[in-house]
């Protein structure tokens, strides 16, 4: 077995740094490398598009003409869930890409399910891994949180604004 730091029998799909590269260009995962007003457009899309869905359930349980504050709520708070799920989806990848960058070793598929390797990376690519990690996946994953904890203000206020009327 070669020492070399080029040598990597990972296939390159499978690379952790090449799954980095993948995601970070991906349409959707890319997501969260754009400018914050970009990024946040891009969740309010999410959002307005869900209103499709959630306004008809929020008008079976809740008539806008007889209760259009309830209405809101519920349709808001019905489109908050797919803007959740878009969030957990965005922070499954990149955690997902995190934890094989910043493992000392990575498991790969020759060819199949059945035969799976493990390589152990050598000093300097699990040096570039974990500085990949460190000034870029985690920014990546902690605006992800922020948008994890701006989701759960918004339902508290809305909870809040539920119990008052």
């Amino acid at each position: 077995m070669s020492t070399s730091s080029s040598f990597c029998p990972v296939p390159k799909e499978q690379q952790p740094i090449n799954e980095y590269q993948e995601l970070q260009n991906s349409w959707f995962f890319g997501w969260v490398k754009l400018a914050p007003t970009k990024y946040l457009t891009k969740l309010i899309w999410v959002g307005i598009w869900s209103l499709i869905v959630t306004a008809p359930l929020a008008e079976a349980s809740f008539s806008i003409a007889k209760y259009p504050i309830q209405f809101g709520i519920c349709t808001i708070g019905g489109s908050l869930i797919f803007v959740a799920l878009a969030a957990i989806r965005l922070y499954l990848g990149w955690i997902h890409v995190k934890e094989r960058l910043y493992n000392e070793s990575v498991f790969y598929e020759e060819s199949g399910w059945y035969d799976g390797q493990t390589w152990i990376k050598t000093p300097e690519i699990l040096d570039r891994d974990r500085l990949i990690v460190s000034y870029e996946v985690q920014p990546i994953l902690k605006r992800i949180q922020l948008t994890f904890l701006t989701l759960l203000g918004t339902v508290i206020v809305g909870i809040i604004a539920w119990k008052i009327i």
